[in-house]
């Protein structure tokens, strides 16, 4: 089959509707599919589309619908489509009713659907290749607690920080956060916050596999999310068998489930 994977994330970037894109595509490929990941649908022939985030592929589902009636359309819906478009969104509303499937990455992503798409819709785990052993600090060093992800509002990423600088004096956490900044306030919130709290270094944006390699060796990882669909960095964390720390939203508690403890 010739499929489409269109997601808003440019490429390069290491935005998690991209890395989710990419990731499909390998898997597609390795199936002996022919696969195309682009920002948006531009008329290409495609046996079928996959559409990242429900909203802002709108515009590519409604070309390709009208272009293609009769070939399938899956949508994979985003935190951004779940917790922040639904309901009041008319484009996001329409992509789904426009879909021959719809996709979530945890199951109480269902219960934000109406009652006539859930039986259309199907939960994907993200799937995740285990990184090699990792050696963790040995005692007497640092206990490193990674943060991984983009640095934007609706991950509140100091939140690890603003809790060790609380920390006794002999404790040995240290966060360490690895992401890009997407603006200049919080770049500049991160460089203070490394003045400030000796307990905090910030790295920057890395490659996949430096990020990978930083989560594996960490004590343990926080995911501080205000809002998530299905984070990527959980199912890593999870298959590396490192501890996780997680805010109490939908998305995080369908993966890890109602009684995690952490």
């Amino acid at each position: 089959m010739k499929i489409g994977i269109i997601t808003p994330a440019p490429p390069g970037s290491r935005y998690g509707n991209r890395v989710t894109a990419v990731r499909w595509s390998r898997i597609l490929k390795k199936l002996g599919h022919s696969v195309y990941v682009e920002q948006a649908y531009n008329g290409r022939s495609l046996d079928l589309l996959i559409a990242l985030h429900a909203r802002r592929s709108h515009d590519s589902i409604i070309q390709f619908h009208r272009e293609h009636p009769a070939n399938p359309i899956i949508v994979a819906l985003t935190g951004t489509d779940l917790y922040r478009d639904l309901p009041a969104s008319r484009r996001t509303l329409q992509s789904l009713e426009l879909a021959t499937r719809l996709v979530v990455l945890q199951p109480k992503a269902i219960e934000r659907l109406n009652s006539h798409l859930r039986v259309n819709t199907h939960v994907i785990y993200q799937s995740v290749t285990p990184s090699p052993p990792a050696i963790k600090h040995s005692a007497g060093r640092a206990f490193d607690v990674c943060v991984i992800g983009h640095l934007r509002d609706v991950k509140d990423p100091f939140r690890a920080a603003l809790a060790a600088r609380r920390l006794p004096a002999f404790s040995r956490v240290r966060i360490v956060q690895a992401g890009g900044a997407m603006t200049e306030e919080m770049e500049g919130r991160a460089r203070a916050e490394m003045m400030r709290n000796p307990r905090y270094i910030w790295l920057g944006e890395q490659s996949a596999g430096r990020a990978r390699r930083i989560l594996a060796r960490s004590e343990a990882c926080v995911l501080s999310s205000r809002m998530e669909g299905g984070a990527n960095v959980l199912s890593e964390a999870i298959v590396n068998r490192v501890p996780v720390l997680a805010s109490r939203i939908e998305g995080n508690v369908g993966i890890l489930g109602e009684k995690y403890p952490g």
